[in-house]
């Protein structure tokens, strides 16, 4: 079952609780376009997530990088890391999401041996996972397994769904990547966080630049680098960005009009409100309102 319209906490978390009735996991397909926004928005969760794509191609944006993964390959998260995706050259991308609690992927005594420094390797926020190399190629035939199995749901299938996970890890590690440690890194990883989190808290008033990088501890200079690091644009763009996404769910309420939405999710104009939302979405608030509501 895709998730259309998943939801987030104020620092971007997903909520989205990733289990089956008894399995700290979940798989399910995805295609990209059926989401509310149209693409999967910026987010981040606790738990490893794979992705073998199916059908087309799409970008990933892990962190700072962006990633093509086309029909056949596939990519893992690291858990904690931002992540989004949207469909490429309008190919309808599907793909399968297979996302796992750390603590389910290897036994306790395993674990801290085998996972915990791959969960705080700085170097591995991502990995593709191309058909290509032999041990990419066995953990992309594993997710679709598991996506088999559970479609399925044979008789003691949580075993077999163990057993493919402890095959996928045990491939994954053996790719050779050493692992790097660097505290650096991390802090950026978290002030980047903090800031975000602050712009979802507060998006719906005042937001001037100097608040995001306080948020961040930063200087307004600084603040303004990471932006264009992680984002690609300036700190007050992504701030015109979330708000509109905000909007998507009011304009399909009907007690709402475009000038209610507009105030609600931080724009003090609604002719600004419509402006950026045309630019953004190629339609009209208005348009998009009567579309949804028909």
């Amino acid at each position: 079952m895709q998730i259309k319209n998943f939801t987030v906490d104020e620092s971007l978390k997903e909520l989205t609780e990733h289990r089956t009735v008894v399995l700290p996991m979940a798989c399910y397909e995805t295609t990209i376009n059926d989401n509310i926004n149209g693409f999967i928005p910026l987010h981040w969760h606790e738990e490893f997530q794979f992705v073998v794509v199916i059908k087309g191609e799409a970008m990933f944006q892990i962190n700072e990088d962006k990633i093509i993964v086309r029909e056949g390959e596939g990519i893992f998260i690291n858990t904690g890391c931002l992540h989004m995706a949207k469909d490429q050259k309008g190919t309808g991308c599907v793909y399968i999401c297979l996302n796992v609690s750390p603590s389910f992927v290897l036994s306790h005594e395993l674990y801290a041996h085998f996972v915990d420094p791959y969960i705080h390797a700085t170097n591995i926020p991502y990995l593709r996972l191309s058909p290509k190399e032999l041990w990419a190629y066995q953990i992309l035939q594993s997710i679709k397994e598991i996506s088999g199995i559970i479609k399925e749901k044979a008789t003691y299938y949580e075993i077999d769904i163990s057993m493919q996970l402890t095959s996928i890890w045990k491939n994954l590690i053996k790719n050779g990547v050493p692992l790097e440690y660097e505290q650096k890194e991390a802090l950026k990883n978290e002030r980047m966080k903090e800031m975000l989190n602050w712009i979802h808290q507060h998006y719906a008033e005042k937001i001037l630049l100097e608040d995001i990088a306080q948020a961040g501890h930063l200087s307004r200079s600084e603040c303004c680098r990471y932006f264009k690091r992680y984002l690609k644009k300036t700190p007050l763009s992504y701030v015109t960005d979330y708000r509109i996404q905000k909007s998507f769910i009011l304009l399909q309420q009907s007690h709402l009009n475009v000038t209610d939405v507009a105030y609600l999710v931080g724009f003090n104009s609604t002719s600004y409100f419509i402006e950026q939302f045309k630019k953004s979405m190629k339609i009209t608030p208005l348009a998009y309102k009567k579309m949804k509501t028909n």
